[in-house]
């Protein structure tokens, strides 16, 4: 996808995250790899919902600051996910609320943060694990996520809220739309005997969808 295209797609998917709740105010970034190796990224201070698209924040391989406003501050939790997964093409971070929700919950598990409900959370998500807190804007959060090694294409920011990973941006989307709804049924399950996939199911899932 050409930086144009791209630029209108990142406004485009953005705004309906915003208009459905999955972000307010200016809450969230999205960032998005561009085929010369540079990156977009929705500028600080921004609002999801009313991006322009020529003030994307367009960024070299080095994450160097080429044109449009300046990206957000955020900008460490992204590259982490490009450095340490081959094939990413885009990140999304939201604040979105049974997500956020389940980052504060002290019975979260940090290293299954989205026990496995449903297939589609495997299939798009999978492993969830919850990163230490760490101020917004800090680049420690950048080291944490390095941390991980690759192994989790999404993790929860503690008393924060989601990032996600994946090969390309309407991918990514859907993948934090998925975590966000998937978070909701277990808030609302909390307190009921819930029936999780057994690891058999998630192994041949796994094995199947990748």
């Amino acid at each position: 996808m050409d930086e144009t295209t791209l630029r209108h797609e990142m406004v485009r998917l953005a705004k309906s995250l915003f208009d459905r709740g999955f972000s307010v105010g200016s809450a969230g970034n999205i960032s998005a790899a561009l085929p010369d190796g540079g990156f977009l990224m929705t500028p600080t201070n921004s609002s999801l919902g009313f991006l322009d698209p020529d003030r994307i924040a367009h960024l070299d391989a080095n994450w160097q600051h080429l044109g449009g406003d300046k990206p957000s501050k955020e900008v460490f939790l992204h590259r982490a996910f490009y450095e340490t997964r081959p094939g990413t093409g885009a990140v999304v971070h939201l604040h979105s609320t049974f997500a956020t929700a389940l980052s504060c919950l002290e019975t979260t598990d940090p290293e299954d943060c989205i026990p496995p409900l449903t297939p589609y959370v495997v299939m798009r998500v999978g492993t969830v694990k919850l990163v230490p807190y760490v101020h917004p804007g800090d680049a420690a959060a950048g080291d944490l996520i390095r941390g991980l090694n690759g192994e989790c294409a999404a993790v929860l920011l503690q008393n924060h809220g989601p990032v996600v990973s994946a090969k390309d941006l309407l991918s990514a989307v859907y993948a934090s739309e998925e975590l966000e709804e998937t978070a909701k049924l277990l808030v609302l399950l909390k307190q009921a005997k819930t029936r999780l996939l057994s690891p058999e199911i998630v192994a041949e899932l796994k094995a199947r969808f990748g």
